[in-house]
């Protein structure tokens, strides 16, 4: 029997002790593929690039507000003579597109059906127009859901025993989609997972031949997490009792995300939004679809990453990158970020 060879290293190694028959040790050698910073950066998958992002706004209806959310660093809630400036700022480093996220600035403007969601007077209507205005190539999303106006705190009109009302809800969704899209937004994305809410939508665009105008990106694939505290905070849409866990999608739940995934490309949506941004969940949309997939970093995730570079557990930027780069790479064409304004700058 030939006795096998011993190596120390590859760099103590000479050249005649490896075998020659195979390829198996020539091939195992992967460094030299990514032992520069330009040759690493082509092992990508996909590189990142300002216009993936999305930034998430909140608008306030007091048009001169503008207020810091305590649990979500560097965030506010603006109204329209705050947020046109700031946004300006960021379009002139090279922001692609928004999505607008109602925060009503009292509780006497909430009631059982979240009337205040598509109101005149509400946060949202008013100011589409004046962003379209302001920024002409702007994308600008949309959020359609209840609970940020809702008095009981929950994505959906209720039933009195408090359970959901689903055949209301899609009524009451795919109504203020149509609102902001009759306003003027680019895409409607839908949030409150109700069963049927895509055809609803898709069918009231038809009917007021806005279906080639608007398109609808919708969270197929959202999960009853821990990580919204802070969003809750900001939208102020905390449930006044019980918890979503019934109709947004259980954590350990892989195949559900897949079929509701199904169902929403079946009834027509134009884009998938995958929330949080699990890396499986994200990897299955990109092979289950055709169309765009969108991934939202959650506040949760955002502020537990501030916190730990707060704490020196790592470099922020460096965090900031890493979990980014994690969503590209699983499958996302589009990212929902905090980070957004930092990305902006550390990508320029």
């Amino acid at each position: 029997m030939s006795k096998v060879p011993v190596f120390e290293s590859s760099t103590t190694a000479s050249a005649a002790q490896w075998p020659r028959e195979g390829t198996a040790s020539i091939t195992s050698q992967l460094k030299s593929g990514y032992n520069h910073a330009v040759s690493a950066m082509w092992q990508a998958e996909r590189q990142l690039h300002k216009s993936m992002f999305i930034y998430p706004v909140f608008v306030s209806a007091d048009p001169d507000l503008e207020e810091p959310i305590k649990s979500l660093p560097n965030q506010y809630r603006r109204g329209a003579n705050k947020l046109i400036p700031f946004i300006a700022t960021l379009v002139a480093k090279g922001l692609h597109s928004i999505i607008l996220f109602g925060s009503p600035p009292s509780a006497d403007l909430k009631n059982a059906s979240g009337s205040a969601a598509d109101s005149s007077h509400g946060p949202i209507i008013p100011v589409i127009p004046l962003l379209r205005k302001a920024f002409p190539d702007l994308y600008i999303i949309a959020d359609v859901s209840l609970c940020e106006y809702t008095d009981h705190g929950h994505c959906a009109v209720l039933f009195e025993d408090g359970t959901v009302d689903n055949e209301a809800s899609v009524a009451r969704i795919s109504d203020i989609a149509l609102s902001f899209a009759k306003a003027g937004v680019h895409c409607v994305a839908p949030s409150d997972m109700s069963d049927g809410r895509i055809r609803a939508i898709k069918l009231k665009l038809i009917d007021n031949r806005l279906e080639s105008k608007v398109a609808v990106m919708s969270y197929s694939a959202k999960y009853a997490s821990c990580l919204y505290g802070p969003f809750r905070e900001a939208a102020d849409s905390t449930p006044a009792f019980g918890d979503r866990k019934r109709y947004l999608l259980p954590p350990p739940a892989r195949g559900l995300a897949r079929k509701a995934i199904t169902r929403d490309l079946q009834e027509g949506a134009d884009m998938i939004m995958i929330k949080p941004a699990y890396p499986d969940i994200i990897s299955d949309a990109r092979e289950l679809s055709n169309v765009p997939v969108a991934a939202m970093q959650v506040s949760g995730e955002f502020a537990m990453i501030h916190a730990a570079a707060a704490a020196n557990v790592f470099d922020l930027k460096s965090m900031a990158f890493e979990s980014t780069e994690i969503i590209v790479r699983s499958g996302a064409d589009a990212i929902l970020s905090y980070f957004t304004p930092e990305f902006l700058d550390w990508l320029s």
